[in-house]
C-alpha cells in the first residue's frame, strides 16, 4: 500500500487535535455508531486537564486506497524536543493557523524545526467561520513567516486552504461548499512525497528510534522510521549510539502498526516504513 507521513504543527488551542479528531471520524476509522470521545488524541491524563497536547502521538488512516500516518504535535515551546524527534519521521507538515489570531511566536518555532528539514508545508487557515477571522492577513503573515525562517522557493509557493476543524470541513477556497475534509485528505496525497525510504528496502535493516516505552508483558517498545530495509519479528537487531559504539543486541519479538487510535501486530510482507517494533 502507498503511503504518505505528515505532522500536523501549529500554536497551542488552534485546532490541532480537533481537526485530527474529524480526519479519524471522515476516514472511516471509527465503526458507526461507535462512541467516541472529544480530543482524543489526548490521551494522557495531564493533556486533557490542561487542555493541550504535550507528548507527540501517531495514527494511521486510509484515505482511497492509500494510508496516511499522522502525527499530532506539541504547540507549546516547552515541548519543543518533542516536536523535534517526530518531524524526522515524516515528509511534509500541514501547518494549522488560527484565522483570527495568525501564526504565533511558538508557530515561528515548530515552523522553523520544519523548514530547516527540508519539508515542503501545507497551511491551513482554520476557524475562518468566526466573527473576527482574518484568513487574507493570517495567509499574507504565514508567507512573511516562511520567508523570514529561509524558506527555499518550493516552500514559499506553499498551497492553503480554507477551514473549520471543529466543523469538519476544509476548503481550496473560502466560499467552497463547507462539506467536509476530503479535499485536505487530497491535497495530502498529492502535495507530500512518499517516503524516499522505499528505494532503499533491499539495504540491510536499520531504524531511527525516536521514543522508547515499555509495557509490562512485551518489554521495551521503540517507536521510529525505518530508513532502509525491512524487519521480521524475531530477528536480532543491534543498538547502536549516535558514534555507531554497539549498546546491545536484542531480538524483536512483536512489529505493531498504527491503525486509527491503536496499535495492532503484523506481519511484514510488504515495506513499512513508519511502525512500532517491540522486543
Amino acid at each position: 500500500m502507498d503511503m504518505r507521513n505528515i505532522a500536523i504543527i501549529a500554536h497551542v488551542d488552534h485546532g490541532k487535535t480537533t481537526l485530527v479528531d474529524e480526519l479519524l471520524k471522515q476516514s472511516g476509522t471509527y465503526r458507526e455508531n461507535q462512541a467516541t470521545t472529544e480530543r482524543a488524541m489526548d490521551s494522557n491524563d495531564l493533556e486533557r486537564e490542561r487542555g493541550i497536547t504535550i507528548f507527540a502521538k501517531p495514527t494511521s488512516v486510509e484515505w482511497k486506497g492509500l494510508r496516511i500516518n499522522i502525527v499530532d504535535t506539541p504547540g507549546h515551546a516547552d515541548f519543543g524536543g518533542e516536536v523535534e524527534r517526530i518531524l524526522s519521521m515524516v515528509d511534509g507538515v500541514v501547518l494549522l493557523v488560527d484565522a483570527a489570531e495568525g501564526p504565533m511566536p511558538q508557530t515561528k518555532f515548530v515552523t522553523s524545526k520544519a523548514l530547516a528539514l527540508g519539508l515542503n508545508p501545507i497551511v491551513v487557515l482554520n476557524k475562518v467561520d468566526k466573527g473576527d477571522a482574518e484568513p487574507d492577513r493570517a495567509l499574507d503573515e504565514c508567507f512573511d513567516l516562511f520567508a523570514s525562517l529561509g524558506a527555499n522557493d518550493e516552500q514559499l509557493d506553499f498551497p492553503h486552504m480554507y477551514a473549520s476543524g471543529r466543523n469538519g470541513w476544509a476548503d481550496m477556497e473560502l466560499d467552497g461548499p463547507r462539506k467536509d475534509l476530503s479535499a485536505l485528505f487530497d491535497l495530502i496525497v498529492k502535495h507530500v512525497p512518499a517516503p524516499k525510504q522505499l528505494k532503499d528496502i533491499d539495504k540491510p535493516f536499520t531504524m531511527l528510534a525516536t521514543t522508547l516505552g515499555a509495557d509490562a508483558f512485551i518489554g521495551r517498545m521503540l517507536t521510529g522510521r525505518v530508513e532502509t530495509g525491512q524487519l521480521k519479528t524475531g530477528e536480532q537487531v543491534k543498538a547502536l549510539s549516535r558514534d555507531g559504539k554497539l549498546i546491545e543486541n536484542f531480538r524483536v519479538t512483536k512489529i505493531m502498526a498504527f491503525r486509527g487510535l491503536s496499535q495492532q501486530p503484523i506481519d511484514v510482507p510488504k515495506p513499512v516504513i513508519s511502525y512500532r517494533s517491540q522486543a
